[in-house]
């Protein structure tokens, strides 16, 4: 069945860099639109980024992002190895968060999925000092 796991958090200080892998097993992640979504102790999910699927003529694999990420974060796709990725540049504390990928039908320019996903079980990234 299918499964998707997150690996590449850990603690870093502010300024620092992280990259985080989002693997695929079951599907080809170059099928779906894959997030990242993002969740802070006592704050609500935040979806970070997405990238959306290549399997059809009309889609393109193009990326989206929150506000608060822009020109930090940039999402990608590895199909050989049927992975994606999230590298994390100039963190703040406020990154602070479990990371966690999805796959939905639809990658929003809003961040924001519809539906029932397939979730992976999270990595802790900590920015602080």
């Amino acid at each position: 069945q299918v499964h998707l796991v997150e690996s590449g958090g850990g603690s870093v200080q502010p300024g620092g860099s992280l990259r985080l892998s989002c693997a695929a097993s079951g599907f080809r992640v170059d099928y779906y639109a894959i997030y990242w979504f993002r969740q802070a102790p006592g704050k609500e999910r935040e979806g970070v980024s997405c990238i959306s699927s290549s399997d059809e003529e009309t889609t393109d694999g193009s990326t989206h992002y929150a506000n608060t990420v822009k020109g930090r974060f940039t999402i990608s796709r590895d199909n050989a190895r049927n992975t994606v990725s999230l590298q994390m540049n100039s963190l703040k504390p406020e990154d602070t968060a479990v990371y966690y990928c999805a796959a939905f039908l639809r990658c929003s320019d809003t961040v924001r999925p519809s539906g029932i996903g397939t979730w992976g079980q999270g990595t802790q990234v900590t920015v602080s000092s």
